[in-house]
């Protein structure tokens, strides 16, 4: 077959450690024998974050903006560990919360499902997808430790030095205290993005949060995701025949439970960091889950759930084989070639995308894979490949499917 041309650049962002090594696997066996593949190329490696004082990230993250799809390798997010492993000049931030803040994006991620591994939950048959809000509550608070008797307070003083009192306890005794924020124009981001994606993917939209017991903050989201509903999504929904749905975080979870998904479950912060692990946890394992930021102004970027596999990294630093299951990365690539496809209108790009899918999906499915999903298959003969042979593995059943049309 003549290679698929490509019109606008994806935005691809390389990675760190064992992810690094399958990226380059997947470039030279599964893209670039297909497309005149064309990026535009950022090296967000944690020496060359280090090298450019993280500079690179911002950079990445702009050209996203620009091009409107990025494809990105997981990447270290270093610790006190890493500072000294890599004689850091300092503790870089999280590539991911960087280009997450540029982007004003929402996290949505989803299990990838093959026959072969079936789900713990025995209700469900299709992919829940969460989407995270990625601002504020805990992950943005402050906190105190108190001590003795005293009274704590909210306090807030508004620009004209006006103030706003509201007691939080009256302490006999030691105890903690925190406070947390939000932005409307953030959780306004939050939740154009979800009725977008749900618009994008044709899926039902839950949203879910505690408002009968947060009567004013959590109640605020509540009220904000309705508001935009109402006012810029309402008939788009009911024109392509999905549903607006909100319902109480402990209700949501009962429902999911007996639920066989197929839908997008919005949740706050906290609820879709913790969330996202228990529904890719029960579908499989994180190895098998996607990840999309998805923009208010609908710029996407895919990349793989998992982090860098460094344990696995280690071993091929020493020679020895490792069995590193690709999946994850391989659908980052196949997500961005289709979404670039879409926008540019190219049919053979998304045909593309959906055979390498369904090549890596047959793959497992014919009883090759990796050892983690060997573990899991409920499959009787299983070949248990290494990280090259299963990659070189979809090759040939992806070079079969263009054989057969």
């Amino acid at each position: 077959m003549d290679k698929i041309k490509m019109k606008t650049p994806l935005v691809e962002m390389d990675g760190d450690e064992m992810t690094r090594i399958l990226w380059g696997m997947i470039k030279d066996e599964l893209l670039n024998p297909f497309i005149d593949l064309k990026t535009e190329y950022y090296d967000l490696g944690l020496e060359y974050r280090n090298e450019t004082n993280d500079e690179v990230t911002v950079q990445a993250a702009e050209a996203i903006k620009k091009y409107g799809v990025g494809v990105k390798c997981a990447t270290i997010t270093p610790n006190a560990e890493r500072v000294k492993e890599y004689n850091l000049k300092e503790m870089w931030k999280s590539p991911n919360g960087t280009i997450r803040a540029i982007l004003d994006g929402t996290v949505f991620r989803a299990p990838i499902i093959v026959d072969s591994i079936k789900p713990y939950v025995r209700t469900w048959e299709k992919p829940i997808t969460i989407a995270r809000h990625a601002y504020g509550d805990v992950y943005r608070d402050v906190e105190m430790k108190i001590e003795g008797k005293g009274k704590a307070e909210l306090v807030f003083t508004n620009e004209f030095g006006e103030e706003k009192k509201e007691l939080i306890h009256d302490f006999d005794g030691d105890g903690v205290i925190l406070g947390m924020h939000n932005l409307n124009k953030s959780i306004e981001s939050f939740a154009r993005s979800c009725f977008n994606f749900a618009i994008d993917s044709k899926q039902d939209l839950w949203f879910a949060s505690k408002d009968t017991i947060s009567k004013k903050y959590d109640h605020t989201f509540k009220d904000i995701f309705q508001d935009i509903f109402e006012k810029e999504y309402k008939s788009k929904f009911n024109e392509m025949n999905i549903e607006y749905f909100y319902t109480l975080i402990d209700d949501a979870i009962a429902r999911v439970i007996k639920s066989n998904g197929g839908y997008i479950w919005a949740c706050k912060n906290y609820d879709g960091d913790v969330m996202s692990d228990m529904v890719a946890t029960a579908f499989g394992s994180l190895a098998m889950m996607t990840s999309v930021l998805v923009s208010p102004d609908g710029d996407y970027e895919y990349e793989a759930a998992h982090g860098t596999v460094q344990r696995h990294y280690y071993n091929h630093l020493e020679g020895k084989e490792t069995s590193t299951n690709s999946i994850a990365t391989i659908f980052a690539w196949s997500g961005a070639l289709r979404k670039r496809g879409e926008l540019d209108n190219i049919e053979e790009l998304i045909k593309f995308a959906d055979n390498l899918e369904k090549a890596s999906i047959q793959t497992i499915d014919d009883g090759c894979m990796t050892k983690d999903l060997a573990i899991l298959s409920n499959l009787e003969n299983i070949k248990v490949n290494n990280s090259d042979e299963f990659i070189k593995s979809i090759r040939v059943r992806l070079e079969n499917l263009y054989k057969l049309q």
